[in-house]
């Protein structure tokens, strides 16, 4: 996918997916376009937009752009295996909702970093019971991946699973999950892709009744 720079920095983007790894696949506009807008142009975007998605926070973030800058390599890789893994979801997704069976390269992309995920898990006690959270890492780089992987792997094995949309613009393609009650939502965002598209279907009829 050959994708154009984003006008709008990370920290801009809309997040109308209902889940963590929905969001992360749609950090990439208009991918029905002949040149979509990538949101995620170095490792730094990265950071701002998991700051935005409540992944990291500020601190977090400041302390893995440092570790970023003393490790521009590693960074970069990181940033490599994000837009790998974001690609995977959005495939394997969008290959259940055509229902399709999902490639085996992208699942055996999603597994690799679900495996790196897991094995960062602990069980902590809280009041009333106990939860799974992430031992954080400190200094690792790819921390931000952990909990999308997870997300990822828990939306595609739960029942919410059937409740995954694609937009309904043709040049939009980002998912969400339709939580409305008749499960009848068709765009990411009626403000957006839904005003475009009623005001494309209205040009189209007025020119069609003056031709």
């Amino acid at each position: 996918m050959t994708a154009a720079k984003a006008e709008k920095p990370p920290r801009a983007i809309k997040l109308i997916g209902g889940q963590l790894s929905l969001d992360f696949a749609n950090t990439v506009s208009y991918r029905g376009r002949q040149f979509p807008e990538e949101k995620l142009n170095s490792f730094q975007d990265l950071l701002d937009w998991s700051v935005l998605a409540g992944i990291l926070d500020e601190g977090d973030a400041r302390k893995l752009s440092r570790e970023g800058g003393i490790q521009p390599e590693a960074a970069k890789k990181v940033l490599e295996r994000a837009v790998e893994l974001r690609e995977a979801i959005h495939r394997i997704f969008t290959a259940n909702i055509s229902a399709e069976p999902a490639s085996d390269d992208d699942l055996v992309t999603l597994n690799r970093e679900l495996r790196e995920a897991l094995t960062r898990l602990r069980l902590t006690t809280e009041p009333g019971g106990y939860s799974l959270d992430f031992r954080w890492g400190g200094d690792s780089l790819d921390q931000v991946l952990w909990p999308i992987a997870r997300s990822a792997s828990e939306l595609l094995t739960s029942d919410d699973l059937v409740r995954v949309r694609r937009c309904a613009a043709n040049d939009c393609d980002w998912l969400f999950l339709d939580t409305s009650r008749n499960r009848s939502r068709r765009w990411c965002d009626m403000k957006d892709c839904g005003n475009r598209s009623k005001a494309r279907r209205f040009y189209e009829r007025k020119r069609g009744a003056e031709g």
